[in-house]
């Protein structure tokens, strides 16, 4: 088997070989002479603003109703006594969200049946759902989902009875 450059793919693989060392051997130094314009005004890698501070807080289901989302606040919801800022979920969470019904709520129960209907909610008036009737798959769904919540957002808070804070 000899090396025939009268067949066209063998002069066509010498040429690129000969280029690719030729590349590797004289680099071009030719330097850019275009300015990128993406960083025209400065680059910062700081945000516009920081999100505001966040404190762990207790909350009861009366305090914790007007963090629903509404006039841009920020939105809270609570499963099995721990509050979650789930701010950064608006488009799910609040006004006109798919579960927007959860913000500034208890949704332990909705989440532990996974239903979004609003008889899962209990009257922020009357004292907290104990969710003795839960099956363990429900209460295994429940803390599924608390396990995500925590994985994904802001634990800020424990929700208590109304009398207890």
């Amino acid at each position: 088997m000899a090396f025939d450059l009268s067949i066209p793919v063998n002069t066509a693989l010498l040429v690129y070989i000969l280029y690719t060392v030729q590349r590797i051997l004289f680099p071009s130094t030719k330097t850019s002479t275009n300015v990128p314009t993406e960083f025209k005004n400065g680059y910062s890698w700081m945000p516009k603003s920081h999100p505001p501070t966040l404190l762990f807080q207790t909350y009861t289901p009366k305090t914790l109703e007007p963090f629903n989302g509404e006039d841009g606040k920020r939105i809270l919801l609570a499963i099995n006594g721990v509050v979650y800022d789930v701010t950064a979920g608006r488009n799910f969470y609040g006004p006109n969200g798919m579960y927007a019904n959860f913000a500034g709520r208890d949704a332990s129960r909705g989440m532990a049946k996974q239903s979004f209907d609003l008889e899962m909610l209990t009257p922020v008036d009357q004292p907290l759902d104990k969710l003795d009737d839960l099956t363990q798959e429900e209460i295994d769904n429940m803390k599924g989902w608390m396990d995500h919540f925590s994985s994904k957002y802001i634990v800020c808070g424990r929700l208590v009875e109304n009398d207890a804070a």
